[in-house]
């Protein structure tokens, strides 16, 4: 369904019964509502699922949105559906952007789950040299085009567990990228990337509900990221999955499902 929000209109989904508890989830870069598609069956039988297209992604239609103006979107579009209170599931961007969420928006969110995330860059130099980059790959995508993008996305050494994937699923990951528009993808790198959005690492102490923290054993640089994360949060819990690199979700499918509820039921 669509809803607008001012100048934007994002694309969101709810599946199960609204009389449960509800949990709201965001995908990553390149991604949609798509990825979470082989969930909805095993999660809506225990909550109600809410599922939104980001800013740049999917079905959703947004001018500029840095972070901050995303989640105030994400907080009115949650409002409008008249949920209490919900818990936050997010996969890398999506994973920022529900931390971010709960950083701005702290008094519904029951708890977040945060799937290879970070909270950002903690000092002036990392983000400006980060911010670079990602302006260079705006422009490769704008220059470019999508498909020679996801050429070059797809062969990145953070998605290097994927080629051990089923071919249909690697095929299916790909389709997924190149249903992405390039304006949309420049849009969310210039806006809503890591260099752009807010660091909270001097705020996560104050964040006392209940994390969790997953990580792919083959994913090196966010062991060492969520280990650190682990430290500054006073309560969470650190999970780190066999044979996944960055994208367990859709590498350990079967796993990421039953931890993710196992998860939600322990804080019932």
């Amino acid at each position: 369904m669509y809803v607008t929000i001012d100048d934007a209109t994002y694309w969101y989904e709810v599946y199960g019964d609204r009389d449960k508890e509800t949990l709201v989830v965001l995908h990553g870069f390149t991604s949609s509502t798509k990825t979470w598609t082989s969930f909805i069956s095993q999660w809506k039988s225990d909550y109600q699922l809410v599922l939104i297209d980001l800013p740049g992604h999917g079905k959703t239609m947004t001018p500029p949105r840095t972070m901050e103006a995303c989640c105030r979107d994400l907080h009115e579009l949650l409002t409008l559906l008249k949920i209490p209170s919900y818990h936050l599931l997010g996969y890398s961007m999506g994973g920022r952007t529900a931390l971010s969420y709960a950083m701005l928006f702290p008094s519904k969110v029951k708890s977040i789950i945060l799937e290879s995330a970070s909270p950002g860059l903690i000092t002036e130099e990392e983000r400006i040299s980060r911010i670079k980059q990602d302006e260079q790959l705006a422009t490769r995508i704008e220059k470019e085009g999508i498909k020679a993008f996801v050429s070059f996305w797809e062969n990145i050494p953070l998605f290097s567990t994927q080629k051990l994937l089923p071919t249909s699923v690697q095929k299916q990951i790909r389709m997924e990228r190149l249903s992405q528009s390039e304006e949309g993808l420049a849009q969310s790198l210039r806006f809503m990337g890591t260099g752009r959005q807010p660091s909270w690492w001097e705020q996560l102490h104050t964040w006392t509900k209940p994390v969790l923290l997953l990580v792919g054993e083959q994913d090196e640089k966010f062991i060492r990221i969520n280990k650190k994360m682990k430290k500054h949060f006073p309560n969470a819990c650190l999970t780190e999955i066999k044979y996944a690199g960055h994208t367990i979700h859709v590498e350990q499918a079967e796993k990421f499902g039953k931890i993710v509820l196992d998860h939600l039921h322990s804080i019932q």
